[in-house]
């Protein structure tokens, strides 16, 4: 397998284990909204400041590490999936306990 074909494979892991993060976020605000409670932390507001401030400031570091040879663009997406599936599995337990019973993000 290629370097440019174990990246494409990297950011398809991502964009999954993506998915199943935005669902876990998506179940813990019905979870609060069942109950009649306001979750500020997935307000829109709240969000799309943190979601824009990360991507710049995430984007502007690997951007300069690449640059500096410091990692390779093969690195950055083989390590970027993972961390992602470790958010995945972070929501899974998290919305496990709230709910009383095993939950499986896909």
């Amino acid at each position: 397998m290629t370097d440019q074909e174990k990246i494409e494979a990297a950011q398809q892991r991502y964009l999954a284990a993506a998915h199943a993060m935005q669902s876990g976020v998506a179940g813990e605000t019905a979870f609060h909204q069942s109950k009649g409670e306001r979750d500020t932390a997935t307000e829109p507001k709240h969000l799309r400041v943190g979601v824009n401030t990360a991507k710049v400031d995430h984007g502007a570091l690997v951007a300069l590490l690449v640059s500096k040879g410091i990692i390779t663009n093969l690195e950055y997406f083989e390590t970027l999936a993972d961390h992602m599936e470790a958010e995945q599995s972070r929501y899974e337990a998290h919305l496990s306990g709230l709910m009383g019973k095993p939950v499986t993000l896909a």
